[in-house]
């Protein structure tokens, strides 16, 4: 996956709380696995004024002009500033996967469900929790200044408004690391490579039968 180290970014205002997967993605676009593509779909329900699925031209589909993100001043944004427990719901990884490919890499709010939260921080998807009182200060900074851009440094583990305002932001270490560095489970795993490939010979010499009757792993 990508590494998170430093994100500049137009930042974009959705105040509202308890936004669920089915709303940033809706169930018709889970039949794909592709992990590219979901970007038009990002919050479907809301940009479009009319339903859509997998076989719909999204560039021919009316858009809904008082969303946000479908507003000129917000349409490149990168980062989103939204409210508490966001992402709940059902579990779904492709709603993580539509933020990436609509181009945001961080979302900002009080709090995030749990399973969201996680396949954000699996897929190089920052999310940042600050208290709530701040989340507001930043959607009226944002929603104030026209093309307001944030910096988000996840080295120092802060968040800087144009106006100098800076938050601080707390985040698991190992989380961080594995941002920084781009590693996915898979990459961890790999790290480990020699030492599994020397479990395996040492588990093939003590076990042989094992390998001739199911075959090498």
């Amino acid at each position: 996956m990508n590494p998170f180290v430093r994100h500049r970014g137009i930042a974009a205002p959705l105040d509202r709380s308890n936004i669920d997967t089915d709303v940033i993605i809706p169930k018709q676009y889970l039949k794909s696995v592709k992990r590219t593509g979901f970007g038009p779909n990002l919050f479907d329900s809301w940009r479009y004024l009319a339903p859509g699925d997998l076989e719909s031209d999204h560039s021919r589909r009316p858009r809904n002009p008082d969303f946000v993100l479908n507003q000129a001043r917000y349409r490149e944004a990168s980062i989103l500033i939204t409210g508490a427990n966001f992402g709940c719901g059902s579990s779904r990884e492709h709603a993580v996967w539509a933020f990436l490919d609509a181009g945001f890499r961080a979302v900002i709010a009080p709090s995030f469900a749990d399973i969201f939260d996680t396949n954000a921080a699996k897929n190089g998807l920052l999310t940042v929790q600050l208290p709530e009182t701040d989340v507001q200060t930043l959607l009226e900074e944002i929603e104030q200044a026209e093309g307001c851009q944030l910096d988000v440094d996840l080295p120092e583990q802060t968040v800087t408004a144009d106006s100098g305002t800076c938050w601080s932001f707390d985040i698991d270490p190992q989380r961080k690391r594995c941002l920084v560095e781009g590693l996915d489970d898979i990459a961890l795993t790999l790290r480990h490579a020699d030492q599994i490939k020397e479990f395996e010979a040492a588990r093939r010499a003590q076990a042989p039968w094992l390998f001739d009757r199911f075959g090498s792993p």
